[in-house]
């Protein structure tokens, strides 16, 4: 995997590779002599415990081997495989436009059965009105330079996409802050039918809504990066430079304790719809 602009990532490395060299260490062997035992230049073993060269999954079969740690070679594959599907920067996303980039994951959406999603200052494509996601696409497209203009055929895709809120055989958990329902994209007669949307998607068996009030005492959890967990296969997060994907086990269960804390502090029912009325009131008439 070539170096990547995600610090997030290269973290991901370094960390795997840092975990390698603790697996040489506590079988008591040099450098020199796991690469003796490996059959491979003394340089490799190096670049590998500095996170300059990405083993491969054969190289962990054999580190593992050598060290006389074959029971944890499940676990460091795993944590390969997460770093090597881990980053991808929105130029390259976005590169073919931002259909393409929406429709790579219906898969993903129509196979989940249970998906989380925790929202800061966006309400989630899950749960966004035409107009909605045509103002948020302009303006990722405006901000981003997206040379392609596919706008209006993204949007179709993420409508179509929506289906699944009714089609049975899944759930979702959606948490928000309050700035989620109140920060404008597009403008105030947007934001308000989004808004009313809302409110109708509330009512649908499968959607859980929660708010987290601007106004709650956050000693329990901050707010944190906008990130979705499809079943416990999969967590994504949205960062300013990119796109996260997470499959490692252990990170996905920290989303999912993170999600599980945050829904504590959001109201639902009465008091969600509440919040959101308050907040459409708020727009100009």
């Amino acid at each position: 995997m070539p170096a990547s602009q995600s610090s997030s990532a290269q973290s991901a490395r370094q960390a795997l590779a840092d975990r390698l060299r603790d697996i040489r260490l506590d079988a008591g062997l040099s450098g020199r002599a796991l690469s003796t035992a490996a059959g491979w230049h003394e340089a490799k073993t190096s670049k590998i415990e500095h996170g300059k060269q990405q083993p491969t999954e054969a190289d962990l079969r054999t580190w593992c081997t050598v060290c006389a740690a074959y029971d944890l070679l499940p676990e460091l594959v795993a944590e390969l495989r997460s770093v090597d599907s881990m980053w991808l920067d929105w130029r390259r996303a976005e590169q073919t436009g931002l259909r393409h980039l929406n429709a790579s994951v219906r898969d993903l959406y129509e196979r989940t059965r249970q998906y989380r999603s925790y929202c800061q200052t966006m309400v989630p494509g899950l749960l966004q009105t035409a107009d909605y996601t045509a103002a948020v696409l302009t303006s990722i497209r405006d901000r981003r330079r997206v040379v392609i203009d596919d706008i209006a055929a993204t949007v179709a895709e993420r409508l179509d996409r929506q289906r699944i809120l009714t089609q049975g055989g899944h759930t979702f958990a959606f948490v928000l802050e309050e700035a989620a329902l109140r920060y404008q994209v597009g403008g105030p007669a947007v934001l308000a039918g989004q808004l009313r949307h809302l409110l109708e998607v509330m009512q649908f068996a499968s959607v859980s809504l929660g708010v987290i009030s601007a106004d709650i005492d956050r000693s329990l959890r901050w707010p944190v990066e906008d990130f979705y967990i499809f079943d416990n296969h999969q967590a994504n997060v949205e960062l300013v430079s990119g796109f996260l994907t997470i499959t490692h086990p252990r990170e996905i269960a920290m989303y999912a304790e993170t999600f599980s804390t945050l829904t504590k502090l959001a109201v639902y029912g009465s008091p969600a719809r509440n919040l959101i009325r308050s907040a459409l009131r708020a727009l100009p008439a």
